[in-house]
């Protein structure tokens, strides 16, 4: 329901929000086809991504990953130990506050990441301005 302030959307606004709406699948889709032609889930990309993303650090916690990913704590420390024994991450005890688990690339989940990283920074070039991302769209 339109807000008393605003007027109704019109035409020319929802073919927009139905375009980038439609980029954003696509994207999506070419990111699962992806990664699963590479071996690994999208979530596991996914976590990857936020792993090696998280401001500010090189690590993130399962409850940092659970919130990134909108998922439920279990299933990320499910996600986790998977990721453990294809040896992409390792869980390590916090150095600050012993009872924090953090979760850390290895080189095996760095160097899958960055392949699969450029390959989605190709696709967001190609999709030009719809998702303008700085430093992504230079």
């Amino acid at each position: 329901m339109p807000s008393p302030q605003r007027p109704p959307l019109t035409k020319r606004e929802f073919e927009a929000l139905s375009e980038f709406r439609f980029q954003i699948r696509r994207f999506e889709r070419f990111s699962e086809d992806v990664v699963q032609r590479f071996g690994i889930t999208p979530l596991q990309y996914l976590m990857l991504l936020h792993i090696k993303g998280y401001p500010g650090r090189t690590f993130a916690t399962v409850g940092e990953l659970a919130q990134r990913l909108q998922a439920k704590p279990h299933g990320v420390v499910a996600l986790v130990t998977r990721a453990e024994e294809r040896g992409f991450v390792e869980r390590r005890q916090g150095e600050a506050d012993k009872r924090r688990v953090e979760i850390h690339l290895l080189p095996e989940g760095e160097r899958v990441l960055a392949h699969l990283a450029e390959l989605h920074r190709t696709e967001l070039e190609s999709l030009g301005s719809v998702f303008t991302i700085p430093s992504i769209n230079r």
